[in-house]
């Protein structure tokens, strides 16, 4: 490899790792690292988001290259309108993980009907139950990667074509650039990661943590449907 393209490859890892820190990344590996019982799965979140990220980008990015052609606009931005849908999902999920909602049906003595009561396990009282958590899985968080990938992969192929000159490059390219988002990644959901993994005994900390991370990704996933759909035009386009 000669100078020059060392430095396009740095440069290209530098840009990885400043591509993975972008809000709509974050906030959607944020609700999958707000479930983490342990700094390690925390990170793993990251490093899994990541190998989905550039999974994508690689797979779409070379076909498209080798084909010599360019992704519809139209197409490229209902990918990037499948993110907020993707962000507005999670926020949800995650909003209904933490809040913990339970309806428990029982009887009271002398009582012929059954009583129900609604209620949640954050600052539950008296109502203290123990309940068994799903293991972290970072199937989720890949699965995000790959989503993200997706909506990124127009942006990606025009870089990488602007920059580099033969399909070898250009996979060498999209490898490293895919490298420097794991890095960037694996740093930030291990950062955000500690203050879940340190209030895990402390139920109604966490709680909040937790319904903060949902309500801010349904929040900017339906902005960010609003900002494609409306403000960039992707209605009108379809329409």
């Amino acid at each position: 490899m000669d100078v020059t393209l060392l430095s396009v490859l740095a440069l290209g890892l530098i840009l990885g790792i400043k591509h993975a820190i972008e809000p709509d990344h974050v906030i959607a590996v944020s609700t999958i690292a707000s479930q983490s019982k342990k700094l390690w799965q925390a990170s793993l979140a990251g490093v899994f988001w990541g190998i989905g990220h550039t999974v994508t980008l690689f797979i779409v990015g070379i076909i498209v290259i080798l084909m010599k052609g360019e992704i519809p606009e139209k197409w490229a931005m209902s990918l990037e309108f499948l993110v907020g849908i993707m962000l507005v999902f999670l926020g949800i999920k995650t909003i209904i993980s933490f809040k913990n909602i339970h309806i428990h049906s029982h009887k009271h003595d002398g009582d012929v009907e059954e009583h129900k009561h609604v209620h949640s396990h954050i600052n539950s009282g008296k109502h203290n139950h123990q309940h068994k958590h799903k293991k972290v899985t970072y199937l989720g968080s890949t699965v995000i990667g790959l989503v993200h990938g997706l909506a990124g992969s127009g942006a990606m192929i025009l870089l990488t074509m602007s920059t580099v000159k033969s399909v070898g490059e250009a996979a060498v390219y999209i490898l490293i650039f895919g490298l420097g988002t794991v890095i960037g990644m694996l740093f930030f959901t291990t950062i955000i990661g500690i203050p879940f993994v340190l209030s895990k005994k402390r139920t109604s900390i966490s709680g909040s943590l937790g319904l903060f991370t949902g309500v801010i990704s349904t929040i900017f996933g339906v902005y960010y449907m609003y900002n494609i759909g409306v403000n960039e035009g992707l209605f009108h386009l379809w329409i």
